[in-house]
């Protein structure tokens, strides 16, 4: 059996030996440290201390550059483009005028508070824009920098959308102009048909249900209504915005017809041509003028009901009967004056 060693204190001696020995690797403080040995990221830190702070500061600025390019991608970032960057004439407007009151008190507006609202644009080339909506809001800078020259006005608020297609974009248009100021019923139907011309629509039902989705459909009959005083009167009348609602469908109604749609475009025409400065309330006066002395088109003839004798049972020998939705009838050679007044009688017992 081996012989256990015997464990005992070690001497004072060798305690002293050995603190002197571990005192050549103990570390000396930072602040003993030359500055020229200490990190440069970071003074008074461990090396791999800087390089994680620094691998942290390179993924946050990667994820901001990203969620920047994505914002900016998505249409959300609102950037400072210069007036002449923007062509206003892009898109057919569907606003046909705009009131200088109402210009002037837009004007003021961003004179006093600045521009709070961005407009909305589509690229169209290198540091070439087109307008989508806003069209009032980049009149009233492009006034305000002419009339200053002032820098601040030479600059718009803008986010840059990206539409699929030109459908989109309309649409983008009048949904911001239905919300914001709303448009005469002859704008709404002017923007249809030049729509339809361009061939960003086939016809006017699909343009109609298109960019009057959200419209009802009421709303969307009495545009439609509007359509043929685009067709037939729009290079006659100077403020066609300015035609109202019950007007504008008595209007449309003479035009249905093709030859009272003449006379009245005929008659129209002289009425303007002898005023020299035609304002809106003069165009009013002289359409009622002229509906009212126009002839009113023959009302359409009532073609009497045939009945088809295919149609209905025999229920008699020479009688047939024929039922419609809320309608009943015999016919043939068996209903005779007796049969009629036989069925007088029993009705009248009912």
């Amino acid at each position: 059996m081996a012989k256990r060693k015997r464990l005992t204190p070690p001497a004072a001696q060798d305690v002293a030996q050995a603190l002197e020995v571990k005192g050549m690797f103990t570390e000396a403080p930072v602040s003993a440290v030359p500055a020229a040995g200490r990190s440069k990221l970071s003074p008074g830190t461990a090396p791999i201390a800087d390089m994680a702070g620094a691998a942290a500061a390179q993924a946050a600025l990667e994820e901001i550059s990203a969620e920047l390019s994505t914002v900016r991608a998505e249409g959300r970032l609102i950037q400072k483009l210069r007036i002449t960057q923007i062509d206003p004439a892009h898109l057919m407007r569907d606003r046909i005028v705009i009131d200088e009151a109402d210009l002037q008190t837009l004007m003021t507006s961003i004179r006093t508070r600045g521009q709070q609202t961005p407009i909305e644009v589509l690229v169209t080339g290198p540091d070439r824009y087109g307008l989508i909506s806003g069209w009032r809001r980049l009149a009233a800078l492009t006034r305000l920098y002419e009339e200053t020259r002032n820098p601040q006005f030479a600059q718009v608020q803008a986010l840059i959308r990206r539409p699929q297609n030109a459908r989109d974009a309309y649409v983008a248009m009048v949904e911001e102009n239905e919300v914001r100021v709303g448009l005469s019923y002859y704008e709404r139907a002017q923007i249809v048909a030049r729509t339809v011309e361009a061939g960003v629509y086939p016809d006017t039902k699909k343009a109609l249900q298109t960019l009057f989705a959200s419209a009802s459909r009421a709303k969307r009959s009495k545009i439609k209504s509007f359509l043929p005083i685009v067709d037939r009167l729009g290079d006659v009348l100077n403020h066609p915005a300015a035609i109202g609602e019950r007007l504008g469908l008595e209007l449309s109604q003479r035009l249905e017809d093709a030859e009272a749609a003449t006379a009245l475009t005929v008659a129209l025409k002289a009425e303007l041509e002898a005023q020299p400065t035609p304002t809106a309330e003069t165009e009013q006066a002289a359409l009622v003028r002229v509906l009212e002395n126009a002839p009113r088109p023959a009302p359409a003839k009532r073609q009497p009901k045939v009945f088809n004798a295919s149609m209905g049972e025999d229920v008699a020998p020479g009688i047939r009967l024929v039922r419609g939705r809320q309608s009943l009838s015999l016919v043939g050679p068996g209903v005779t004056d007796a049969l009629v007044d036989r069925l007088r009688e029993l009705l009248s017992e009912r």
